[in-house]
């Protein structure tokens, strides 16, 4: 044997030797741990009064190591401890929320927002004891998930809130709430103290796990259902990426992401990380409406994050957790784009909505406690500002109306099909000696088109108007009904809304005074454009509004019945017939200077004269 090997041997021997050594003191702490943990237990058991039956003092040689290792799950001594313990539930509160926390997981338990209540008058929570998840997933000598632990409560103050978990091997997880007076954002610091030698060099990756089942809080499981969903930003966008909205949906973000948000149709929970998720996944899935528990969704997110290993004995990851409503200037004071998640349209609509809506009905809210009065005041105002464009619609829908019987008797002339050149032209020249545009009403009411759009997305997405009663409507949010079936009836619903009835009601009034002196001759065009103006819109925008916000329907009837009077106005005292029609009759006879679209309707017109003589002659 040379003696290379006979180093190799000793060596050998040496680090057997050594191994053997520390693995015996190993079991001797362990040991004496576990006498303590027992003495106690057994003392606790003691106190309460409960009966001991003294265990034999030495198991069969051969069944002691057998027994420990099918009981053992974890490697790690203390780990295995705290699987097995019991938890505790502590708690933080503030004005505006009131979050319990277990000791398993060291996590969320419930979130009570403070302020509010369910339609059915009870404590908001926006989650409930058992329906939510915050786990961490590492490998730490072996892999383990926080949820599947019992931690240690280290700290406890009015406004924060300190759980751990040893490890045998050294070092700890904690976890760390702080949740600061009048606000809904509670700062979540995870970290990783002392574990350089239990987290492996390679292992630079950690999975964060949320999930959560949100209950129903409003009346209307539909419009509730509809505008709750589930968005997630990255930074730098414009706007966060939404997914939901009534429908079960799933996606996986291959990218740094922000925050993501749970979103209800008022309330939401969202979390950021101070660093960005490195990417995710995220689901939604919604519960049948007779779901015996109430619940409206179950929202997942399972994020991936980046451990920085600048220092390992202190690797720290830091979370924003807002439990809180969805009111655009809360969201907004965060200068997160967290107030992009209530759905105000897209960048016409939402801009008008933003700065104008908004401050509007803010600016009244001051002086008027009453929401429907408030709507009221808004669409007035509304209506004056649109009123320059508006004027100019209803005055050329007036006076296309003082026009109906001469346009009545270019139709007899021209009933054929081949004429219909001829009585285009004939209109053309009626409409230009009358000095009336016939588009001239489009342009105005095109203008108009933002804003009844800006009002569908405001109203049902205003917390403000959340079981705001007016009239016989108890909350302004939420559909009227005066008739309740019972059961669903397929595309009305289980209800009749009065508010949308009086709306369609309105409508129906409306195109009836607009329609009533309109032209129609035997194009059938024009009739089956009366026909859908007069009956088939009210009654498509009755199916639509029964079962949404009973505020936006109010508006709409105000809108209409404004209208209407304004209608009225300006064909009583700002249109005179008798003088429009005397001024067409003056210039009968007359030439009239041709506008480049009449002098090119001429030319059609004279080529289709051409091609039909062309057709009679091959005849």
């Amino acid at each position: 044997m040379d003696k290379n090997s006979i180093i190799g041997l000793v060596l050998i021997g040496l680090l057997l030797f050594g191994f053997t050594f520390y693995q015996s003191k190993q079991n001797d702490k362990y040991a004496a741990w576990q006498a303590q943990q027992d003495s106690i237990a057994l003392a606790q058991r003691i106190a309460l009064g409960e009966e001991v039956v003294e265990a034999p003092a030495v198991l069969p040689e051969e069944s002691a190591p057998a027994a420990a290792a099918e009981s053992a799950i974890y490697k790690d001594a203390l780990l295995e401890e705290a699987s097995k313990a019991e938890q505790s539930i502590v708690s933080l509160s503030n004005d505006k929320v009131a979050i319990s926390f277990t000791t398993k997981g060291a996590q969320p338990l419930a979130a009570r927002i403070k302020d509010f209540q369910t339609y059915g008058k009870e404590d908001l929570y926006l989650f409930k004891e058992g329906c939510s998840e915050y786990s961490v997933s590492v490998y730490a000598g072996e892999y383990i998930r926080t949820g599947d632990f019992v931690f240690e409560l280290a700290e406890k103050t009015d406004t924060s809130l300190v759980m751990r978990l040893p490890f045998a091997g050294g070092g700890y997880i904690e976890q760390r709430y702080d949740l600061p007076e009048g606000s809904y954002m509670m700062h979540n610091t995870l970290s990783f103290v002392g574990m350089e030698s239990v987290i492996p060099r390679n292992v630079t990756m950690v999975d964060v796990d949320f999930t959560m089942v949100i209950p129903r809080m409003e009346k209307g499981f539909k419009s509730e259902s509809q505008y709750s969903k589930l968005d997630y930003y990255f930074d730098g966008e414009k706007k966060p990426v939404e997914t939901g909205r009534g429908r079960n949906s799933s996606k996986r973000i291959d990218s740094r992401l922000s925050w993501f948000a749970f979103q209800q149709q008022f309330f939401s929970a969202i979390v950021r990380s101070d660093k960005e998720f490195t990417s995710g996944d995220v689901a939604i899935n919604f519960f049948k409406e007779d779901d015996p528990s109430r619940n409206l969704m179950k929202c997942e997110a399972r994020m991936r994050e980046e451990l920085d290993k600048t220092n390992p004995a202190l690797i720290t990851l830091g979370y924003d957790i807002y439990y809180g409503p969805n009111h655009f200037q809360t969201l907004k004071a965060y200068d997160r784009k967290y107030e992009k998640i209530i759905p105000l349209g897209g960048w016409l609509v939402g801009w008008f909505t933003r700065f104008v809506i908004i401050p509007l009905f803010n600016f009244l809210h001051r002086y008027f406690a009453n929401f429907g009065i408030i709507i009221l005041l808004m669409t007035i105002f509304i209506k004056i500002v649109v009123l320059p464009f508006a004027f100019k619609s209803y005055s050329s829908s007036a006076k296309m109306q003082a026009l109906k019987p001469m346009l009545e008797k270019i139709n007899e002339k021209y009933p054929k099909q081949e004429d219909a050149m001829k009585k285009q032209q004939a209109q053309m020249d009626l409409y230009k000696r009358a000095g009336v545009s016939p588009m001239g009403g489009c342009l105005p009411m095109f203008l108009q088109f933002p804003i009844l759009w800006a009002m569908f997305r405001f109203f049902p997405a205003s917390i403000e108007l959340r079981q705001q009663p007016f009239l016989w409507a108890e909350d302004l949010s939420a559909y009227d009904s005066i008739v309740d079936f019972g059961h669903r009836v397929p595309i009305l619903g289980d209800h009749i809304s009065l508010f949308a009835l009086l709306m369609a009601v309105s409508m129906w009034f409306y195109s009836k005074m607009t329609t009533a002196n309109q032209p129609t001759g035997n194009d059938p065009n024009a009739q089956s454009m009366k026909f859908m103006s007069l009956w088939m819109m009210p009654i498509m925008m009755y199916f639509i509004c029964n079962s949404l916000s009973s505020g936006l329907s109010y508006y709409y009837l105000l809108s209409n019945l404004i209208t209407m009077l304004e209608t009225f106005v300006i064909k009583k005292f700002f249109t005179h017939p008798e003088e429009l029609i005397a001024k067409v009759k003056a210039s009968e006879g007359k030439p009239l200077p041709k506008s480049k679209f009449q002098q090119r309707l001429e030319q059609a017109q004279k080529m289709q004269e051409q091609q039909l003589k062309a057709r009679q002659k091959k005849r």
